[in-house]
């Protein structure tokens, strides 16, 4: 199985390559998810990141990301192995961890993997502890619960790229996310596994108070793309409305955690009801 693995690896790091090479000679495009492609990514980051990694001067080529699992399917990875980056991947998970470790991956690149259950009051210290601090490449946020709240307590560092994950099914017309709660954890908030993140008008809002621009979502609508606003070159800034994408994965459960493939609109109806926090007006409501 390891030499396998090794030879699959070697396969999509050689297709990969073409790609990258393909992408790097992109124009500037009215919509980011024209440079998809997937090597390491959940689907066509890896494309998106290299185009902006290209059109984006980044001096500091470092990387953080966290909500990472064992890091075979990640944001960075393809960062790492093929542009040489730098970085830390944070995980709750021991056992993704020490899978991370006992990784080739691990030896051949300047690479940290720290276990860590985060949290508004800990984020900054974990990356400190790291030796990470001021102006990085990229951090990518995707912990499926309080992104929001912790990308808006992140000062450490400043990333010239952000990819945050964000909750399609809450709309577009509300700036909402879930209430902060140091131990939330998606699977027991709400037995669908649809009540989690922000909606993409509250993380726009959070990138506009910390200086970056909104440059696009990727096409499958679970992850939005900033850019410091002083890094944007010929990059376009777009509003929410003008990148928003509906998704339309089917990940929802039944209450016995099962699948049961809920779709449109029945994915907020599901969840209806649930207590949000609006954070253009501060208040707490009801989705």
């Amino acid at each position: 199985m390891y030499t396998t693995r090794k030879a699959q690896q070697t396969d999509l790091l050689l297709l990969g390559t073409l790609l990258a090479r393909q992408n790097k000679e992109l124009p500037v495009l009215d919509n980011i998810a024209a440079a998809e492609f997937k090597v390491f990514s959940q689907t066509g980051d890896d494309g998106i990141i290299q185009y902006l990694i290209n059109k984006v001067y980044i001096p500091e080529t470092t990387f953080v990301e966290f909500g990472v699992e064992n890091y075979v399917e990640s944001n960075t990875r393809f960062l790492l192995k093929y542009n040489n980056w730098s970085g830390m991947v944070i995980d709750g998970s021991e056992k993704s961890i020490r899978y991370i470790q006992s990784d080739d991956i691990y030896y051949q690149h300047d690479l940290k993997a720290v276990k860590a259950f985060i949290t508004t009051d800990n984020i900054n210290e974990l990356i400190g502890s790291q030796g990470l601090k001021g102006e990085i490449g990229l951090l990518s946020v995707d912990i499926d619960g309080n992104d929001y709240w912790v990308w808006k307590a992140i000062n450490i560092v400043e990333p010239v790229i952000v990819v945050a994950e964000y909750n399609s099914v809450f709309g577009i017309e509300k700036a909402i996310t879930v209430p902060y709660k140091p131990d939330f954890v998606r699977e027991r908030a709400h037995y669908s596994h649809l009540y989690f993140g922000a909606s993409l008008k509250a993380l726009c809002m959070l990138a506009e108070e910390k200086g970056y621009a909104f440059v696009g979502s990727n096409s499958i609508g679970n992850n939005a793309y900033f850019v410091k606003k002083e890094r944007l070159g010929l990059l376009k800034a777009l509003t929410p409305e003008e990148g928003y994408v509906y998704s339309r994965f089917r990940e929802s459960r039944d209450k016995k955690g099962n699948l049961n493939y809920l779709s449109g609109h029945e994915r907020y109806e599901c969840i209806k009801g649930m207590p949000v926090h609006n954070v253009a007006t501060g208040v707490q409501e009801q989705l």
